[in-house]
């Protein structure tokens, strides 16, 4: 089997591929013009009201959607483009992603690979994400690629690439010693953490200026780790008190931006809530406190189900995948507390470490372990929208909002695992696939 450097060597054949699945750069109209067209499917989703208009059609002009309905106008030029038995319904959001991580070990990626190299590898995971049917994105940190991602997102804005709509974060920021050092490692090799380090709360304003400068959108802090799980007792160290996860969200508050925080169990996530962060991922294990203020404060939990099952799936030993198969369990568990309390609720599947297109895996695993097929799309799309700072954008097909559509086989309020099949991806009005009936 070919090495992932071999794959990834003819440059040329890569940012071809781009080209080729961008359509926004084949095609430019006269200036002034409009272009319409109406999609056409047998059934489209009302995400807000929940339910199933049918027949389903959408109105686009340009790049916002104008009108949606069981019928629509048809203006004279516009394309009508029929989706036939498929539904219609907002483009996916994933809010906790890793375009710069890729399937295989992650400490040693992040050391062998060039932050060149995997910049091409991230520019494709965004091109994966977006023909799997998600639009809009929170990358969850660089893993040791600084501010890459702000070359990614601005040559997505500027329809240089075909991607998601982003929020990133750049570089994670994380305490010396913590959840991302190079820990395993012979010290006098020197090898870099994958976060930036911030060990005290001056150091943190410090290291959030700096990441603003670059262009990051929000800030990703590392507060617990490594977990633990003995007779069903878990664990985790907090990484920052709650004073300095306090000074951090301050000084992006500053900014109108927010911190999002990878933390897995109390009592860091309390910490966090206490706070006021704007989400916790992961979120193994909520006292009744934090749940208590999350719901106050409407801080969502962002779970990340899709990556414990594929580390179980993909486990180096039987006692590691054993080691994680009773971690998602727990979580599991756990997560139903959460739904019972009211816990505000996003789609994340923390993709990278496992293959950039397949996450609407997630989905079907929130189902499985608590919610129906509705709550967890209004998860993904509704709170994915509020979350990522676009609410009244994207998230649902409403006149005004941009044109960020997809289509899949079958109703997705009977079975999600039909987001795991789209067949055709609209963003921001340019069609970017559709599959041949």
């Amino acid at each position: 089997m070919k090495s992932k450097s071999a794959l990834l060597a003819p440059l040329s054949f890569a940012l071809l591929s781009c080209v080729l699945f961008s359509p926004g750069l084949a095609q430019s109209l006269p200036a002034g013009s409009k272009h319409a067209a109406v999609l056409h499917a047998a059934r489209l989703l009302d995400i807000e009201s929940g339910k199933i208009v049918s027949p389903g059609e959408v109105l686009v002009e340009d790049e916002r959607i104008v009108e949606v309905g069981s019928v629509v106008k048809h203006p004279a030029a516009a394309e009508v483009i029929d989706l036939g038995d498929t539904t219609l319904l907002p483009g996916l959001i994933d809010v906790h992603v890793h375009l710069f991580l890729h399937p295989g070990a992650e400490d040693l990626q992040t050391v062998e690979e060039s932050v060149p190299e995997r910049t091409i590898s991230a520019l494709l995971a965004a091109r994966d994400d977006l023909m799997a049917g998600f639009t809009a994105e929170r990358d969850m940190g660089t893993e040791g690629a600084g501010s890459a991602d702000t070359a990614i997102r601005n040559a997505i804005n500027h329809s240089l690439i075909p991607g998601p709509r982003l929020r990133i974060s750049g570089n994670a920021v994380d305490i010396l010693g913590g959840h991302e050092d190079a820990i395993r490692y012979n010290p006098d090799q020197h090898v870099l953490s994958n976060a930036t380090y911030a060990n005290n709360a001056a150091e943190l304003v410090t290291v959030i200026r700096q990441q603003f400068k670059e262009g990051a959108d929000f800030i990703k802090v590392y507060e617990t780790g490594p977990d633990s799980l003995r007779d069903g007792h878990f664990s985790t160290p907090f990484q920052y008190t709650e004073a300095e996860l306090h000074a951090a969200v301050e000084e992006a508050s500053r900014s109108g931006k927010h911190v999002a925080v990878h933390a897995t169990g109390e009592p860091g996530t309390l910490y966090a809530a206490r706070a006021g962060v704007v989400s916790i991922d992961h979120a193994y294990q909520l006292s009744e406190e934090t749940m208590r203020l999350m719901r106050e404060k409407q801080i969502f939990a962002v779970p990340t189900f899709a990556i414990a099952e594929y580390f179980a799936d993909h486990a180096a030993t039987p006692a590691q995948s054993e080691r994680e198969r009773r971690m998602q369990d727990f979580h599991a568990q756990e997560f139903r507390k959460q739904l019972a309390a009211g816990v505000p609720m996003a789609v994340g599947s923390d993709v990278g470490p496992f293959p950039h297109g397949t996450q609407a895996r997630e989905l079907t695993l929130m189902v499985k372990y608590g919610m129906t097929p509705l709550a967890a799309l209004q998860a993904d799309l509704l709170s994915g929208a509020k979350l990522l700072g676009w609410q009244d954008q994207i998230g649902a097909l409403k006149s005004g909002y941009l044109a960020d559509i997809i289509a899949v086989p079958g109703d997705p309020l009977n079975d999600v695992s039909v987001l795991q099949k789209v067949s055709f991806v609209m963003k921001g009005g340019t069609v970017y696939r559709q599959d041949h009936r």
